[in-house]
Order: C-alpha cells, then sequence, then structure tokens
C-alpha cells in the first residue's frame, strides 16, 4: 500500500459549503469504505428476503463503492511503477470469489482492505500539515533607504546590498550585516535561545528574528531562498518526502508477493486438471479458493487495528502520534536529541540569586531595580518584575535606554544603571563582586548589574529553569539503553551547566537549524536510529530530519506540524510511555503477522489436498483476521 505525499500550499475557504465540501473530498475514501460496509451489512440481513438478482446489485454496488478507490490507486500504481500490487490482487481475489457465486464472502474481503486503507490514508493526511504558520513569520513587506529616503516594498523584491530599516517590534525580513546601530534581538525562532542577543555594527542578523529595542540599518547579503530562515522551510519539506525504511520494504516486498499469488492462481486454473486429473471444475474452483485464502487481508488487519488501538492508547495517555511508522519506529531509537529551551528547561528566565552590597537592603534594592525595568518589555525585565512581587512601584524619572546595554535613570533622587556588565566601568566597586560574578556565570546564568552614585550596588542573576521532569526522563531513557543528548542553540557555558544538571553527558552548543540536522545526521551514523525532542520553530527541521521527530505540546506550531509525536501539556514522563506502547505494538504486530502467514499456509495446503471449501477458506481466512484484529485491540487497555 503506498503512501501519499501530501504538498504544502495554502488552504483558503471562501464559504462554509466550500469547506465543508471540501472536508468530503479530503475523506471520501473513509466515507465510502463505511457506506460500503453498512451495505454489505444490511445485504446480508435482509438476504433472504432479497432476489437473487437484487442481491447481487446490491453487492456489485457495495463492490463499486468500497472498492473504486483502492482499484484505482492499485491500477494508476502498476501503471506508474509496471508493476503489480497489493490493491489489485485483493480486486481480483473479490470478483473471483463472485463470479463462483460468493458475493458475501467476496464484499467482506473488499470492505476489509478498504477499510484499512482509508483509515491509513486518513492517518498519513492528520500527520502532513502546512508550513503556513512558519512561512507568516518572515515579513511580507520591508523598508528600505534609497537615497536618504525611507520606501516600503515587497520583501520578495529585495536584493543583496539593499539597505533596510528595521523599527523596534519588527522583524527581520533578511539576512543581513548591522551597518548602523545596536539592539536586543529575539532569535529565538532561529536559533531557539530563550534570551535575547545583544546586536551591534557589524554582527550578522537572521530572518524572521524580532527587534525587541533600538533601530537598526542592515545591509542585505544573502539572496532571500539562501536566508537561514528559508532553509528551515526546505529542509522540512526535504525531510518530510523521505519515506521510512518499513515502508521502503512493505513497497519492495509487495509486487513479489502479488506476482507469485497471481502466478500460482493462474497454474491452478490449468494444471491439476492434467496432472492429478481434477475436473475442470475442481480445478477452477480450487483456484478460486487459493485466491481468497491467498489474500493479505489477515496481513493488512495485524498491522492496522493494532496501531489504531495503540495511537489512540496514547492519546488517552496524553501522547499524540501521527502515524502507524512513526510509533512503530519509536522502539528502534538508540539515542534522543533533546532541544534545551522549552524541553528540558520551562522557556522562561526567573530570578535565582540576588547579591547585593553590605549596606544595602536586598528588599530596597529589587524595589528599585524591579521600579525601573517596569519600563521594559526585554525579557529579563519582566522577569524582573515577576519576582519583585508587590511592592510600592517607584517611578523612575529621566529615564534613559542605552540600546544593548542597559538603562539608566534618576529614583528617589539618586542616579541609577541596570544592564550588563560593559555597561558599567571597572572604577565603580565591581572588584568586591568578581568572585560571585564569575562563580554565577559558571552556572550559566544570566546577569544584570545594577549601580547607584557609589558603585555597583548589587548582582540578579536570572535562568531558565530546568523542568522537574527532566531529570527522571534522562535517567529513564539510559535504563531503556537510550543515549540523551542536547543540542542548543545557547552558549556553551549555559549548555554545559544544563547538561550536568539533568544528567546528560553528550551535549552540543551554538547551534544553528542547519547545524542541528548536521548532528541529528552524525547521531544517526553513530547510532542508528536518533529521535529528537524540540518545541520551537528553530527544531523542526532537525525534527523532520530525525527518524522519530517529538514535539512539546505547548511548542510552536510548526514543531507540532513537523514532529511525528506530540507529548501532550509538556509532559515529558510521557516520553518513557510511549517508548513502551511502542515495544507492545511491534511485539503484538510481530505475533499477527506470524499467526496470519501460518494460518493462510494451513488454508493453502488444506485447499491443495481438497480438504477446504470455500465457505472454509472464507470463514478460516476471516476468521484469523478478526483474531489478529482483537488481539490488537489489547492495546487499548
Amino acid at each position: 500500500m503506498k503512501m501519499q505525499q501530501v504538498n504544502v500550499q495554502t488552504n483558503t475557504y471562501p464559504s462554509h459549503t466550500s469547506y465543508w465540501w471540501d472536508t468530503l473530498k479530503q475523506h471520501s475514501e473513509l466515507i465510502a469504505a463505511l457506506f460500503s460496509g453498512c451495505l454489505i451489512a444490511l445485504t446480508w440481513l435482509l438476504e433472504s428476503d432479497l432476489s437473487s438478482f437484487t442481491e447481487a446489485g446490491l453487492y456489485i454496488i457495495a463492490f463499486i463503492i468500497g472498492g473504486f478507490a483502492k482499484a484505482k490507486e492499485g491500477l494508476e500504481d502498476s501503471i506508474a511503477d509496471k508493476d503489480v500490487n497489493v490493491e489489485l490482487l485483493m480486486i481480483i481475489a473479490a470478483i473471483g470469489a463472485a463470479s463462483i457465486g460468493y458475493w458475501t464472502e467476496g464484499a467482506i474481503l473488499i470492505f476489509i482492505f478498504a477499510i484499512s486503507g482509508a483509515l491509513e490514508t486518513y492517518t498519513l493526511n492528520k500527520s502532513e500539515r502546512e508550513l503556513q504558520s512558519l512561512m507568516d513569520i518572515q515579513p511580507e513587506t520591508a523598508t528600505i533607504i534609497e537615497n536618504g529616503v525611507e520606501k516600503v516594498i515587497q520583501a520578495s523584491d529585495l536584493t543583496i546590498a539593499s539597505t533596510i530599516l528595521i523599527k523596534p517590534g519588527e522583524r527581520v525580513p533578511a539576512d543581513g550585516m548591522i551597518i548602523k546601530g545596536q539592539t536586543s534581538l529575539d532569535q529565538s525562532a532561529i536559533t531557539g535561545e530563550s534570551i535575547p542577543v545583544i546586536k551591534r555594527i557589524d554582527d550578522e542578523v537572521f530572518a524572521g528574528t524580532l527587534n525587541i529595542s533600538g533601530h537598526l540599518t542592515i545591509k542585505m547579503t544573502k539572496r532571500n531562498e539562501d536566508t537561514v530562515f528559508q532553509k528551515i522551510i526546505a529542509l522540512v519539506q526535504e525531510a518530510q518526502e523521505q519515506k521510512a525504511p518499513s515502508q521502503l520494504f512493505i513497497e519492495r516486498i509487495e509486487g513479489w508477493y502479488v506476482k507469485i499469488v497471481l502466478l500460482i492462481g493462474a497454474l491452478l486454473m490449468v494444471l491439476p486438471h492434467y496432472l492429478v486429473g481434477w475436473s475442470w471444475d475442481e480445478t477452477i474452483y480450487r483456484a478460486m479458493v487459493f485466491l481468497v485464502v491467498a489474500s493479505p487481508c489477515a496481513l493488512v488487519a495485524a498491522i492496522m487495528p493494532a496501531t489504531l488501538s495503540a495511537i489512540s492508547s496514547g492519546a488517552r495517555n496524553g501522547i499524540l502520534f501521527k502515524g502507524g511508522v512513526h510509533l512503530e519506529q519509536l522502539s528502534t531509537i538508540r539515542a534522543v536529541a533533546l532541544d534545551k529551551t522549552g524541553t528540558l528547561t520551562e522557556g522562561n528566565p526567573v530570578v535565582t540569586d540576588i547579591i547585593t552590597r553590605e549596606d544595602i537592603d536586598e528588599a530596597t534594592f529589587i524595589q528599585t531595580v524591579a521600579s525601573i525595568e517596569r519600563q521594559s518589555t526585554h525579557p529579563l525585565a519582566k522577569a524582573i518584575v515577576q519576582s519583585a512581587g508587590n511592592f510600592a512601584w517607584i517611578e523612575p524619572e529621566d529615564m534613559e535606554d542605552h540600546s544593548g546595554w542597559g538603562v539608566q535613570a534618576n529614583v528617589s533622587g539618586m542616579q541609577w544603571k541596570v544592564g550588563k556588565r560593559e555597561f558599567f566601568s571597572e572604577s565603580v566597586g565591581f572588584s568586591l563582586f568578581d568572585h560571585q560574578y564569575r562563580q554565577l556565570q559558571e552556572e550559566g546564568k544570566t546577569l544584570v548589574l545594577a549601580a547607584d552614585e557609589q558603585g555597583i550596588a548589587g548582582i540578579i542573576a536570572l535562568k531558565d529553569q530546568v523542568r522537574e521532569a527532566s531529570i527522571k526522563m534522562v535517567k529513564d531513557l539510559k535504563k531503556q539503553g537510550i543515549e540523551p543528548v542536547m543540542i542548543t542553540g545557547d552558549s556553551e557555558e549555559t549548555a554545559k551547566a544544563i547538561a550536568q544538571e539533568v544528567g546528560i553527558e553528550k551535549y552540543y552548543a551554538n547551534c544553528l537549524p542547519e547545524d542541528k540536522v548536521s548532528r541529528i545526521k552524525q547521531l544517526k551514523e553513530e547510532f542508528g536510529s536518533v529521535g529528537m525532542i524540540g518545541d520551537g520553530i528553530n527544531d523542526a527541521p532537525a525534527l523532520a530530519s530525525s527518524d522519530v521527530g517529538i514535539a512539546m505540546g505547548q511548542g510552536t506550531d510548526v514543531a507540532l506540524d513537523t514532529a511525528d509525536v506530540v507529548l501532550m501539556k509538556n509532559d515529558l514522563a510521557k516520553l518513557i510511555r510511549a517508548v513502551s506502547l511502542s515495544n507492545r505494538l511491534n511485539s503484538i504486530v510481530k505475533q499477527n503477522v506470524a499467526f496470519s502467514i501460518i494460518v493462510i499456509l494451513v488454508l493453502i495446503a488444506s485447499n491443495f489436498f481438497q480438504f477446504l471449501t470455500l465457505p472454509l477458506g472464507v470463514l478460516g481466512h476471516e476468521g484469523s483476521t478478526i483474531l489478529v484484529i482483537l488481539n490488537g485491540l489489547r492495546l487499548l487497555k
């Protein structure tokens, strides 16, 4: 059964009618299969009250409705691939059963195969979301400067060396280099860094990043199609087009299986008459029985119901699988790449340490600094204000914002400065805090200094807090024989501190999206099958490139769309449950496949020795199908 590739495009619905019509078309295969099943059940129940002509007519309608999509798909694939497939074998087997009067058996064969194919298509379509939310991040327009005059143009019309003006609150429309101004830049969309980065003249900026403060003038250095942002989109699309190994294996053996069954079926329609003296009626009858019992209904049912049961069980437990292939592969991973921000950590900086000069009360210090930071929208400023609680705020006067460095203001008649270390001269008493500053830096914390007229008054340390579940998850992964590896866009110091805190030995820092993809490929070479857990836009290419992409439930839309598995409510503990569920699924699938093959071989042998009638053949064949379905349903518990 061929997996289909869903193209990325923008859907627009001009009316409710067209929306529902499009939805019906999208699920038409499933609707047709269900309608066919209802018609088969109704015909079987009313069989004694119907004429043979009416009964045959209703079954023919059920054949057409249920089997049309699969027959069309099988025929098109056969022509395209110049090969036969399971779809055609099923149609031939069903028609063969009907040709010798067994309409019900043939219709049931069509229905079972149609419903499994429809559900597989439906699941696939659910797993392939559009990347429109990612594309919306890049601005459609840009403000350029030509001959000293500002001009707004389409971002797609920008050319290399264009001079672009970016105001506070705007996103960068193109990759470039700063030629004027400085600012704090939110690069979380590209690098995943939780803390905005200071950018100055000659620093590189990326399309899609957010200018928090300060006016920037940049010179475009890359074409639109070559930007880091566009590479993210291209990498995701390219990775989604790659087929899973198990799917490739199924496609390889499918043609051979069908050819062998059809060849044997054709030989059985002729050879027994001459070799063992069967009558022509007996020969044709046995050939039809063979086609029925050799049809892979049980093999199809061996996987799909079990997979759907596991998917349903996972959903009830806060684990969303986007397809059976991903659920199957999860048990094979030997390493998991973990994003830091929003995955191992909460994703929001919080105040962890406040160190003040001996003559300054800590409460007064934080009240003063928070009163100044209330005027800022910077994430660090918000964290400081939040940590201060409900103080009686002091209104600062003469506020001056030094973009990329800090702020200064007059509070209660005293001049204060708040910002990074470089904002202060070494002569303002920094030596008093030198030891604490270095120690906090080694712990991977971001430091904000504050000074009054007498010198440095204190240090506020902030850190993106590690999730409580992260440490336990890392331990559980190691117990399962899965190596945890952290891949982050943060600095070496921050990455090292977080890795040590959660118990991870292997980590990679300062990774851009393409670097994360390279690391995933490197891990594949080292460990084989590799999973990736992330929550940001910058994680999307790595999620798509991994064997199993796992997104946090509260992550960005793009990460959720790209991932194969979603852990709802950001619960990392669900990962171990997901691996366990995958192990159970693979065990049950192996049981079902082995049982189905044994039953088919026994039925074929019984048919050859003339022990088997067509009704018993269908009973044995469909009975084995029911048994493997029931075995798969155990995963619902």
